[in-house]
């Protein structure tokens, strides 16, 4: 590991603990406006779990402190009742084709992210996955603590353990057969992030409206190495949030990820074209293995505060 990285891990790694939420109150009250948070939560046929976690955000710092002033649910296009669990629990929910709709909608996470700038208002933006079980709001107030009590910092990702089912430490398998080996081969200064490809992260709009966005999987990545490169290692940090249960994919699944977040990296080292972006997988059928051609998400949105509609919005 780099000096450079060893030092940053000392001075960038925080626990939640770290800042209780009376410290953060009073740093929000000095500065409201600079300090205004919206939580976002992407959400595709999440109606299990997205209730839950937006009714413990709203009670917990929104209710019984003023932490964070608005959160929404962007819906993906689900097909189950994850709008109206979401709507019931408490959130503003906007179907993700509303937003923008001069520009037709993509398939994929970063694409809802991106499109999340243009309908909140908070100067500092906290993403959540809606797939999170055992929720607690140390993943928020954890991660926004460093942005309100420290100018100097502009990303924040969660950190935690992964367990996969009762087997502790295994989660997260994406990330260390694929991203982890990226960053530490390519971008050695990232090599100090627990948890890289994490989908709990929080971020200055000011930073966020400046980074393009992979449409798909690769956006955590993408964002990631967009912003060491527009801000440097020592405004990115990371907090230690506990332990962190979630719906896993499978193998397949998993793959497919795997290819979206290697054509991110690849994309970020040469700002080439992939020959044929497409993953090949196998399933035993009825008379051998029958292969699926999926295609490698390969397109990316750009900065923000290129969208007309978004200086409108932000001027308003």
């Amino acid at each position: 590991m780099l000096e450079e990285v060893e030092r940053w891990l000392t001075r960038r790694s925080w626990s939640a603990a770290d800042r209780p939420l009376d410290r953060l109150i009073t740093a929000r009250a000095g500065d409201p406006r600079r300090a205004s948070v919206s939580v976002v939560l992407p959400a595709l046929n999440e109606e299990a779990t997205v209730g839950a976690i937006v009714s413990t955000i709203r009670r917990e710092l929104m209710e019984k402190v003023r932490l964070v002033d608005e959160l929404v649910v962007i819906d993906s296009g689900s097909t189950d009742a994850t709008a109206e669990a979401a709507r019931h629990a408490g959130a503003r929910v906007v179907h993700r084709d509303a937003i923008l709709p001069r520009i037709p909608a993509l398939p994929g996470k970063g694409e809802v992210l991106w499109r999340s700038l243009l309908v909140t208002s908070g100067e500092i933006v906290c993403f959540v996955d809606a797939d999170l079980k055992d929720f607690s709001a140390d993943f928020v107030s954890g991660i926004v603590g460093p942005l309100l009590t420290d100018p100097s910092v502009q990303f924040v990702k969660a950190m935690y353990d992964r367990p996969l089912g009762d087997t502790a430490g295994q989660g997260g398998r994406v990330t260390e057969l694929v991203a982890r080996p990226l960053l530490n081969l390519h971008w050695p200064q990232l090599a100090g992030f627990v948890q890289p490809l994490g989908g709990e992260y929080a971020v200055r709009r000011s930073l966020l409206e400046r980074l393009p966005f992979p449409v798909g999987y690769g956006v955590e990545l993408g964002l990631l190495v967009d912003a060491l490169h527009t801000v440097g290692l020592d405004a990115l940090a990371q907090v230690d949030v506990g332990v962190r249960k979630h719906r896993h994919q499978d193998g397949q699944a998993l793959g497919r990820m795997a290819a979206a977040i290697y054509r991110t990296a690849q994309l970020r080292l040469s700002r080439g074209h992939l020959v044929r972006p497409a993953l090949t997988q196998f399933e035993r059928g009825e008379n051998g293995f029958v292969p699926h051609t999926h295609a490698v998400d390969t397109e990316e949105r750009p900065p923000m505060r290129e969208i007309a509609e978004y200086a409108s919005h932000r001027a308003a």
